[in-house]
């Protein structure tokens, strides 16, 4: 199994799935870490000037239950940024927009929204099968 992190520095999950640098790749098999690298990452910066106007933003989606992200640029981004994890079956972030929560269920790799902030200790957890998802976390 793969997990990827966002991160920004290969230690640390980052708080934002979005304006991360990097995806930490850890592969797990029979309960142990075989693998580990470090994937570049699309993010935020990669797409300037192709941002939505943010109070045309908020209009579209005025009252919109599950959050932002979820018009077509949006999804087209977060479909983007999850190629290069494509072949991984979770990621891992502090914090995501919902709009890039449901992105990733689409592709297929199961979103976890984290309370814990070293990806190693994640990764025991993940293991251990003690790694909840806070959706609460979600924007």
């Amino acid at each position: 199994m793969k997990i990827a992190f966002v991160t920004d520095d290969g230690k640390t999950i980052s708080q934002h799935f979005g304006r991360a640098r990097f995806y930490e790749v850890i592969t797990v098999e029979n309960g142990q870490v075989v693998g580990r690298e470090q994937r570049e990452k699309l993010g935020h910066a990669h797409f300037a000037g192709a941002h939505d106007n943010h109070s045309q933003h908020r209009h579209e989606h005025h009252g919109h239950e599950a959050g932002h992200g979820f018009d077509v640029a949006s999804q087209d981004r977060h479909s983007r940024m999850a190629q290069a994890i494509a072949d991984c079956q979770y990621l891992v972030a502090g914090g995501m927009g919902a709009g890039a929560y449901a992105s990733l269920r689409q592709a297929g790799i199961t979103p976890i929204v984290t309370d814990y902030s070293l990806i190693d200790e994640a990764v025991q957890a993940h293991m251990a099968g003690n790694l909840k998802d806070h959706t609460e976390y979600l924007h």
